[in-house]
């Protein structure tokens, strides 16, 4: 007997190398064992059983497509950051999409807040996952932060050079970033901040692979986005056993829980660099101060982002679905 059709369709492909993709690429691999899946950047009338779109907006006209053409097979939308938090509210065509979904999944625990409570009933929250990978001795003679992000509003890169520039006469608290320059502007302010600050650089775009070794390496994942479906990277830093500290925000909370030490106001530069201070502080501590306690929560959190519990709850929907 012939194993169903999945179509995936997502907006971002490999080369754009972000989180769209990662998702795409994961859930394909995850299906595969009982379904015949296929990522597309675009539905055109391919052939499948069950559509799974990733992002209302951008997905909308082949979320219409398959709603027209295939109206008695079910439809998952999945929304990202962007779509929580600025396109529903907004955007006729994200809001259609939310109507046409039989299914609507959302990344962090905080996503279902943000929809009408007529929505929440079809609504999933499925965790994004990644392996576990080991934790590693770091040094105490400096502490080493890290910001993920492609130099982009959403991000706001800015909260990092500004920190850096708070942090400029510190030679044993090293920030770097890693990231596209998508935007010209904040572009140039990254390169001006290399200039300024000894202690700040710009690694530019890197491949998941080198991102990942960064991460390990590092003492702090740092993730000041100002909107979040609920990044990647902030799964990846915990499932490395490298603690994050994370602009208060939906899509943080989401993913890191209500009570977790390690937030600062979003774009809190000031904030966000007294933190780093502290952290550097603790690793001459016995107890570890807030390093310590950020890393005890974020291994705690760590079994939510397994792939074995992505898998199973990615199949158990699928199944559901297709009445397999």
């Amino acid at each position: 007997m012939a194993r169903p059709r999945i179509a995936i369709v997502t907006p971002a492909l490999a080369a754009a190398n972000n989180g769209n993709w990662q998702t795409a690429w994961r859930w394909s691999r995850m299906l595969s064992a009982a379904y015949r899946t296929q990522i597309l950047p675009r539905w055109s009338g391919e052939a499948a059983d069950l559509m799974i779109a990733l992002h209302a907006r951008r997905s909308a006209e082949s979320i219409a497509a398959w709603s027209a053409a295939r109206p008695s097979r079910p439809l998952v939308v999945v929304l990202t950051g962007t779509d929580l938090y600025r396109d529903i509210a907004v955007d006729a065509a994200a809001q259609r999409s939310l109507a046409l979904a039989d299914r609507l999944v959302v990344l962090q625990e905080q996503g279902p807040r943000m929809l009408a409570p007529a929505l929440r009933g079809k609504t999933r929250v499925v965790f994004q996952s990644t392996a576990a990978r080991r934790t590693l001795a770091k040094t105490r003679r400096h502490l080493r932060a890290l910001m993920v992000g492609h130099l982009r509003p959403e991000k706001s890169p800015e909260t990092w050079h500004k920190a850096a520039r708070i942090l400029a006469e510190r030679d044993d608290i090293l920030l770097d970033h890693i990231g596209a320059p998508l935007d010209e502007e904040l572009a140039a302010a990254a390169r001006a901040t290399a200039a300024d600050c000894p202690n700040y650089r710009w690694l530019g775009a890197l491949d998941h692979a080198q991102t990942l070794k960064r991460i390990q390496r590092a003492h702090l994942l740092v993730h000041a986005s100002r909107m979040e479906g609920g990044a990647h990277v902030v799964l990846e830093a915990v499932r490395a056993g490298t603690p994050v500290l994370a602009s208060r925000i939906d899509g943080n909370v989401g993913m890191l829980g209500a009570d977790y030490a390690g937030y600062f106001r979003w774009g809190n530069a000031a904030q966000l660099a007294a933190m780093l201070v502290q952290c550097r502080q603790g690793q001459a501590r016995a107890d570890g101060g807030l390093l310590a306690r950020m890393a005890a929560q974020c291994a705690a959190r760590a079994p939510l982002f397994a792939p074995a519990r992505e898998a199973a709850e990615l199949r158990a929907l699928a199944a559901e679905l297709l009445g397999a």
